[in-house]
């Protein structure tokens, strides 16, 4: 036996493509396209480096504090992990380990099974149906613990706070997570839930409404009993898991609220127009209250669509996976942003509509 008959095997997740140019139009990975709040940039300059040749607070006490207070919860209710990946990652190490599967639906946040492959956890997806909505009997067996993301990635279909409170209720022995990395456009979140349910673990991010996917914030909240399940395996992982910095930062952006409430409109005002747009040029998705479409065209293949934005320097992401290989995720950027991408598809659909026309019969007959 060699070495790497040892080695655990799993197939990595994929992440968005990061194009190194940066004049692309950047729609595929659901980044927030304004800046964070000017409170962040402020926390950055004036942040004392010299702090820095000490290791940070273990505790992100700054921060839970102040996500504590935002969410009316007790500082002893929140977790912070460097995204909220690592939250999740955390949640799958910590919770999940009864044997029996864990389930989450079949279309959703790819990352799910790649946790369950490397922690060994086994899990069973569950079929959304054809609307993309999950169906609540299928949460209502035996399993090991349950993950819906709400709204859904990568379709953008918000469940019912009341479906997802049935689910929580009738799996009092299991956690289950609500993934709400996309609430903040509009969605209803479950926090309130956490007071009644013991056993409800919610997830969000700074990555996406808060415009800091690049200092990896992201936090948990739920009982008293789960976030401190949560810290005892955090602190037998990595006692520092979040930087000096990105504590300042995070403290920043939650004391702008007035920021964030203003950002996050201009998302969704976009995104309502983009739909209506893409309406008219024969697309086709999901109602979405998040900060992206999911979309697939009447007649043209996503996959040529895909390739047309991307030789025009606009990205969005594609799966070439069985249900979804027709759509494509657009991300909502600056107004700007999409009128480019609406100019671009617009001109190639009708290029292409005037190709597929039959030759013009003028009533002659040879």
């Amino acid at each position: 036996m060699s070495w790497e008959d040892c080695v655990r095997r799993v197939v990595p997740y994929v992440a968005g493509e990061q194009p190194k140019n940066q004049n692309v139009v950047k729609l595929n990975t659901n980044e927030n396209p304004y800046p964070p709040a000017p409170g962040v940039a402020r926390a950055i300059r004036e942040f004392d480096y010299n702090t820095l040749r000490k290791y940070p607070d273990p505790d992100v006490s700054a921060l839970v504090s102040a996500l504590a207070r935002r969410h009316g919860l007790d500082s002893s209710q929140v977790f912070v992990g460097v995204g909220s990946d690592d939250v999740l990652a955390m949640s799958f190490l910590t919770f999940f380990t009864s044997g029996k599967p864990v389930l989450f639906p079949d279309i959703t946040y790819s990352f799910y099974d790649v946790w369950a492959e490397l922690y060994r956890i086994p899990y069973a997806r569950q079929p959304l149906d054809e609307d993309f909505c999950i169906r609540k009997e299928d949460y209502l067996k035996e399993n090991g613990g349950i993950v819906i993301a709400n709204p859904n990635a990568p379709t953008g279909v918000m469940a019912d706070r009341a479906v997802l409170e049935e689910i929580i209720r009738a799996n009092p022995d299991s956690v289950v997570i609500i993934d709400e990395a996309y609430v903040d456009f509009g969605a209803r979140s479950c926090v309130p839930l956490i007071e009644t349910y013991g056993n409800l673990l919610v997830v969000q991010t700074f990555s996406k409404s808060r415009s800091l996917a690049g200092m990896r914030i992201g936090y948990a909240m739920g009982s008293r009993e789960l976030i401190r399940y949560l810290n005892d395996v955090k602190f037998s992982f990595n006692s520092y898991t979040m930087g000096a910095v990105a504590i300042a930062a995070g403290v920043a952006s939650v004391e702008d609220e007035a920021y964030f409430q203003e950002t996050t409109e201009r998302v969704s005002a976009t995104r309502e127009r983009t739909k209506k747009a893409l309406a008219g040029l024969g697309f086709v998705f999901p109602d979405t209250k998040t900060n992206f479409i999911f979309a697939a065209h009447r007649t043209v293949p996503a996959k040529e669509i895909f390739e047309v934005l991307r030789a025009n320097e606009i990205y969005v992401r594609h799966w070439d996976k069985p249900r979804i290989s027709n759509y494509l995720r657009i991300s909502i950027g600056t107004d700007e942003e999409m009128d480019r991408t609406l100019k671009v598809l617009e001109a190639y659909l009708q290029k292409k509509a005037c190709g597929m026309r039959p030759p013009h019969d003028d009533g002659q007959r040879g």
